[in-house]
């Protein structure tokens, strides 16, 4: 389930993208398979397991896609802070934040440090818990958002846009996703997030379906509610181009490529 546009994002093979707070590895899937150098990075060891083991498992399968050279795409997985990314600066292309600033007390570092890392004219891909489906969650279970690594706020799309703004990037277009999803997380948050419910299983068997088969009835269903209760909010912004400013490429070698991967290059 991706909710980065990768047409908005403008995310071309060859390109280095970073998916910052990566969990299981959802949106680095898809970018290495678009042929993008992948560093996917998040704080929480399982997490980062399970996305170098499903990234290998794309390479050996023979699913990443071409580099914009002719090469194949490759990929990273590290365990780091967002507060202070192991990067040099101005050395990505794009980066991707999904689900993760809701979570980080001190946002504003976090969104400096996407600066920071990305090349001028580079673009990230911001998303979060889109304010009113959130509100609802939030009224209806503490549960749902006061725990260890919870949700710490509800964005309203002005004030994320305006935080973008203060760190120095330019935002752009935004958009919703998931509207299916929000009626989900009422109905847990109204039975109890941790309670087992058969109206609860059924709306997920659902989505199940949904997300497996793509039939049409749901997707247009989602296309029409998006704007109304999309469950996310998309913004992308840009770090403003420097004239004349010379291209730089980086790339991070280490553990987290693929056995064959390491291989090739120390052939």
């Amino acid at each position: 389930m991706l909710t980065v546009d990768y047409d908005r994002l403008d995310l071309r093979p060859g390109m280095t993208v970073l998916d910052l707070g990566c969990g299981e590895g959802r949106h680095a899937f898809e970018a290495y398979r678009r042929g993008a150098e992948v560093v996917a990075v998040d704080w929480g060891v399982s997490e980062v397991e399970t996305t170098k083991r499903w990234l290998g498992a794309i390479a050996e399968a023979g699913e990443a896609g071409r580099a914009g050279d002719g090469g194949g795409a490759r990929y990273e997985v590290v365990r780091g802070d967002l507060l202070h990314l192991p990067f040099p600066d101005s050395s990505v292309d794009r980066v991707m934040a999904s689900e993760v600033l809701e979570h980080i007390p001190d946002d504003a570092t976090a969104m400096a440090e996407i600066f920071r890392v990305l090349k001028p004219g580079g673009r990230v891909a911001v998303t979060v818990p889109r304010y009113g489906p959130e509100r609802v969650c939030w009224a209806l279970s503490d549960e749902y958002h006061a725990n260890e690594g919870g949700h710490i706020r509800i964005y309203r799309g002005d004030v994320l846009r305006a935080r973008l703004a203060t760190a120095g990037l330019v935002p752009g277009a935004s958009h919703h996703a998931h509207a299916l999803h929000a009626p989900y997380w009422w109905l847990k948050c109204a039975v109890g997030v941790a309670k087992d419910s058969r109206l609860v299983r059924t709306y997920h068997r659902l989505l199940v379906w949904d997300l497996t088969r793509r039939p049409w009835l749901t997707r247009a269903a989602e296309r029409v509610l998006d704007p109304l209760i999309g469950k996310s909010l998309v913004v992308y912004a840009d770090k403003p181009a420097e004239p004349g400013a010379p291209a730089t490429r980086t790339w991070w070698t280490g553990a987290g490529r693929s056995d064959r991967e390491r291989s090739a290059a120390a052939g």
